[in-house]
């Protein structure tokens, strides 16, 4: 059975289905076997206050939904037309590549796939935002 690998450094902090998980002194390699266990890297998670910019609060919308601090019935019809309006924002073939598999990943139900595709597009939104000001 495969499954998902974490490679975590030292120290580093993980949230396996609710539970805060810290590494020791040492790197290490964790397999998580269960299927759908929702997993966030601590070093990942956008702080609410930086969920200003709307690739930023969608993907925040996802982390909410994997800590469980969302319903996800509601985070998930919120996740999707976020992902909709950023796909009449963002007009070119990469962009709607990415916000096609996020909306999939969502329909799903996989938020840490959500969020790990629309993660891409934070840097091209930084670009964009810069661009503008």
């Amino acid at each position: 059975m495969s499954g998902l690998v974490l490679k975590l450094a030292p120290n580093e902090r993980v949230l396996i289905n609710g539970a805060v998980i810290e590494n020791g002194d040492k790197r290490a390699r964790i397999s998580i076997k269960t299927a759908n266990a929702n997993i966030l890297r601590l070093r990942d998670a956008i702080h609410p206050d930086n969920a200003n910019t709307p690739v930023s609060r969608v993907c925040y919308i996802c982390q909410l939904i994997l800590t469980g601090d969302a319903d996800e019935a509601e985070g998930r019809e919120q996740a999707l037309t976020g992902i909709e309006h950023l796909s009449r924002a963002l007009s070119d073939r990469d962009s709607h590549s990415i916000l096609d598999a996020a909306t999939h990943a969502v329909l799903q139900g996989n938020y840490y796939h959500a969020l790990k595709q629309l993660r891409m597009l934070l840097t091209r939104e930084a670009r964009l935002l810069a661009v503008k000001t």
